[in-house]
């Protein structure tokens, strides 16, 4: 995004870059889900193309990132603190890398999930990015909770919206138990570095979830503090 569009951000909300941020994350999670929809039917041109679309998303996401901690304003008055924002900024960035990274290892094996999981992988995959769409839906929230001063019920609503992000989170932890105990069954009919990676696959992708969960435990803090 150009200089002079990130400052007239600004100019609006020191908010809103930070709501653009998260949004830009989001895609690039939601990208996940074709892109593994494509290793399933063993498309690797098609996997290959999404998994370049995710970069790009992520590197859009940084090139936000650069310019938020840039331009976000010194030495006046702001509504939060600035380094609580900086702070949530990082938290927000670290779930972009994470779909990044995913999408680059499974590629980088032509990493193949065992059909006996596939479906229930999905289901996974989409309730970890349940995750990520609610950490974004409680940032949106942020222009509210300035024009009300973190006070009466919009801090309600976003505390709601917090822990239904906790309880999504604790979803996610469910089932990649259930997960890792059907690949432990079957494991063995497997190439073993092939199921190591596979168990790695399953941890980042929880990640997700897991650092969307931060997300909303910095914003907690920030609501605490006003």
């Amino acid at each position: 995004m150009p200089v002079n569009t990130i400052l007239g951000l600004f100019a609006k909300s020191p908010i809103t870059p930070l709501q653009e941020h998260i949004t830009k994350v989001h895609e690039t999670c939601e990208l996940l889900v074709p892109f593994f929809a494509a290793t399933t039917q063993q498309d690797w041109d098609k996997a290959e193309t999404i998994r370049q679309q995710i970069s790009q998303c992520e590197r859009e996401a940084d090139v936000l990132k650069r310019e938020i901690r840039l331009k976000l304003p010194r030495g006046i008055f702001m509504p939060v603190a600035r380094t609580d924002m900086l702070d949530l900024l990082t938290q927000q960035d670290k779930i972009a890398n994470l779909a990044k990274d995913i999408a680059g290892r499974v590629i980088g094996r032509n990493l193949l999930l065992p059909a006996e999981i596939a479906d229930d992988f999905t289901l996974y995959l989409k309730r970890c990015i349940d995750a990520t769409a609610q950490a974004k839906k409680a940032i949106n929230e942020l222009d509210e909770l300035l024009e009300t001063g973190f006070r009466g019920r919009e801090v309600d609503l976003v505390e709601n919206m917090i822990n239904e992000l906790d309880c999504i989170e604790d979803d996610t932890d469910a089932m990649q138990i259930v997960l890792r105990q059907k690949l432990r069954k079957i494991e063995n009919n497997y190439n073993p570095i092939d199921v190591m990676f596979l168990y790695k696959i399953l941890e980042w992708v929880g990640g997700l979830a897991d650092q969307a969960e931060t997300v909303g435990s910095r914003l907690e803090l920030m609501l605490a503090r006003n």
